[in-house]
């Protein structure tokens, strides 16, 4: 073995070696800086031969600090977290934007003053409050993703024999509709045989036989209707029988013809050829998905230091449907007769509905991520920490230089994550304002 060739094997033996109490102190990390610079071991020969830690880190939206697979995916799930959080602030933020214009008020204008300004425009029209009925928001996080994280994290994880399954609801492929069973139940979503809804109907409901709209009514109300165009024919809320076309703009049942989309049980057992298959687990019951899973995503076995990395990037790949939303009411007196007030009413809460389904949407996610972000933390030393006693104290030079650098940029994963969940909780409490003045 020649001087060279001896000295760089000291030189990442040491390295390796000086790692140690470092990890115990977890993020006293600049302590192995020495091995990334000019005032190291080396001098400049890392440098020279690219072995420096990147001028970029997880702060810069940058994942490849140290080389190491598992570690890199951890700080690539890091920045996933930080780039799903910015998106949801940012939609919901262009949400408010939207209604704070629609109200008149400057796009600085405090949450406060959006909350005073929709009440007041609100009692204004509205005798006895809004009636607002919100659908469920379908959030679905990727299979796809989550097997992609899996292989990427995990060496001893074949890429291509990962089986990502899942705890909730997802949509399935046609042949496998028979194993939904037991613990499991299959819906199907589409139209409605024959028109004939047994489940939740979204959309018109055609109502020749008068009977009860959990929407809103078009046509005749025997009862009392909440708002009625000039001919005397109900364009609101029924405490009644409805005859005419019920709309169910955020789905509930129909006992006439469902003209929109179904979601059923099928008696038979399978769904029809041009309906959605989606299958529910209960219980201990997963189900295998064909692309987005609507609760938990159960990754393949991984490493205890891949699993938070694998579970984040699941979490950012979630998908959050706006729902569609029911809003009814009752004019207030001083709009009674007034038929421009009231068209401008009911056009701002046309738009109105259009926005807070944003919010919803952008809410639900964020819920999401808040755990996530607070898991990634918690998980960040141990995700590290393991991948670095996985390293045999002959690791090559590359691998010891990137074991510093990581240690060196674990900080800046909490700095991240907490400056995003920061943003993310003042998303949270703006829109639960806009729903307190809504009394959703």
């Amino acid at each position: 073995m020649n001087k060279k060739t001896s000295m760089l094997k000291d030189t990442a033996r040491s390295l390796r070696l000086a790692a140690l109490p470092v990890m115990a102190a977890a993020f006293a990390a600049p302590a192995v800086m020495t091995g990334c610079d000019g005032d190291g071991p080396l001098g400049n020969l890392a440098a020279q031969c690219g072995l420096v830690c990147p001028v970029d880190g997880v702060l810069e939206g940058n994942a490849s600090i140290s080389g190491i697979a598992s570690i890199d995916a951890f700080f690539g799930a890091v920045v996933d977290f930080t780039g799903a959080a910015g998106q949801v602030t940012g939609g919901i933020t262009t949400q408010l934007d939207a209604l704070k214009a629609s109200l008149g008020l400057e796009a600085d204008a405090p949450v406060a003053d959006v909350r005073a300004a929709l009440t007041a425009k609100i009692n204004a029209n509205v005798s006895g409050g809004l009636t607002v009925k919100v659908q469920e928001p379908r959030c679905e996080a990727s299979v796809e993703v989550t097997a992609s994280a899996a292989a990427s994290c995990d060496v001893n994880v074949d890429p291509g024999s990962v089986e990502v399954t899942c705890s909730g609801s997802c949509t399935i492929d046609a042949s496998v509709q028979a194993s939904c069973t037991g613990e499991a139940k299959l819906s199907c979503k589409g139209q409605a045989p024959n028109l004939a809804c047994s489940g939740t109907c979204t959309g018109d409901c055609d109502l020749s036989v008068a009977a009860t709209c959990e929407g809103t009514c078009r046509g005749e109300c025997q009862g009392t209707c909440s708002v009625e165009d000039s001919a005397g024919n109900c364009k609101g809320k029924c405490d009644g029988q409805c005859r005419g076309t019920c709309e169910l703009t955020a789905g509930g049942s129909c006992s006439g013809k469902c003209e929109g989309s179904c979601e059923y049980t099928p008696p038979s057992g399978s769904c029809e050829a041009t309906a959605e298959a989606r299958c529910e687990a209960n219980g201990k019951a997963d189900v295998k998905c064909k692309g987005g899973c609507d609760g938990k995503v159960t990754p393949p076995s991984v490493s205890a230091e891949c699993k938070a990395t694998v579970e984040a990037k699941a979490s950012a790949s979630v998908e959050c449907t706006p729902p569609s939303i029911d809003i009814a009411w009752q004019w207030s007196a001083a709009v009674q007769g007034d038929v421009n007030a009231q068209a401008d009413f009911k056009a701002f809460i046309g738009n109105f509905k259009g926005y807070f389904s944003g919010m919803v949407a952008g809410v639900a996610k964020a819920e999401i991520l808040v755990d996530s972000g607070a898991n990634l933390v918690a998980a960040g030393q141990g995700a590290v920490k393991g991948a670095l006693d996985g390293l045999s104290a002959e690791a090559d030079l590359k691998a010891s230089i990137g074991a510093g650098c990581a240690l060196v940029a674990l900080p800046d994963v909490a700095t991240s994550i907490q400056a995003s969940t920061t943003k993310l909780q003042a998303s949270l409490s703006a829109v639960a304002e806009i729903q307190g003045a809504i009394g959703g």
